[in-house]
């Protein structure tokens, strides 16, 4: 359903009080964008690509006890902006490649031990250093949570990674990303939650948690990739 006809369908339900509601929320969240990506990208086309994202959370959420629509509505509109922000391509392909070698390094760590991944395990796992790793996280900023790109697989050849948001409207899907956002590290779903709940920017999340915004930064970053891991596991099950 593209965002037109979804708009129409939506102002005779519920959903359209979410979308009134949150609307405010597409413009902070491009503002935010915004002053990290290059000049050549418009305020005015990360709005509207969000406005679609917002549209679609409203359609497909559903209450579950677990995270808020804040939080579920927050990361699916920034991910229709930087999906919007990747048609130019202009993010460099290494920085790509290097946030999924941490996204598989954590989906490998959690399978083998059933529990949240280190970062230095992560470090380890991928041979290189604590700070080499935080430096990936900095710069993995406009990386897209869920990529179209190819995803190497263990055995180092390459397969086609489907759009993990086209899987929203699956109902078991939507309860995999709300549970696996509630089951963040604390710290993680702090900085999730501060981010799209609350709607501070990092260097005000960064005062709360007494870290720079760099660090804070890198956490959300980790939180975006793990989610990634996570729900790249639920695709390898299906």
């Amino acid at each position: 359903m593209n965002g037109i006809s979804m708009y129409t369908n939506l102002q005779a339900s519920s959903a359209g009080e979410l979308v009134t509601k949150h609307a405010p929320l597409v413009k902070r969240i491009a503002y935010h964008l915004l002053a990290k990506l290059p000049d050549t990208v418009l305020v005015e086309d990360l709005i509207q690509a969000g406005m679609i994202g917002l549209l679609e959370a409203s359609h497909n959420f559903k209450e579950s006890g677990g995270a808020s629509f804040s939080t579920y509505a927050g990361i699916r509109i920034r991910g229709s902006m930087l999906d919007d922000v990747r048609r130019t391509d202009w993010t460099p392909r290494s920085v790509h490649r290097k946030a999924r070698k941490i996204t598989q390094a954590m989906q490998n760590i959690e399978q083998k031990t059933g529990r949240d991944a280190r970062d230095t395990e992560v470090a380890g796992l991928l041979d290189i250093t604590l700070a080499e790793y935080h430096k990936i996280l900095q710069d993995s900023t406009c990386c897209r949570l869920f990529s179209t790109d190819e995803v190497e697989g263990n055995e180092g050849q390459h397969a086609s990674d489907e759009n993990l948001l086209d899987r929203i409207n699956e109902e078991s899907f939507r309860e995999i990303l709300v549970d696996a956002i509630s089951n963040l590290p604390e710290r993680e779903r702090m900085v999730v939650s501060l981010y799209y709940d609350n709607e501070l920017n990092l260097k005000e999340i960064g005062q709360i948690l007494g870290v720079s915004e760099s660090r804070a930064c890198q956490i959300n970053n980790q939180a975006m990739l793990r989610l990634k891991s996570r729900l790249l596991s639920y695709r390898s099950v299906q």
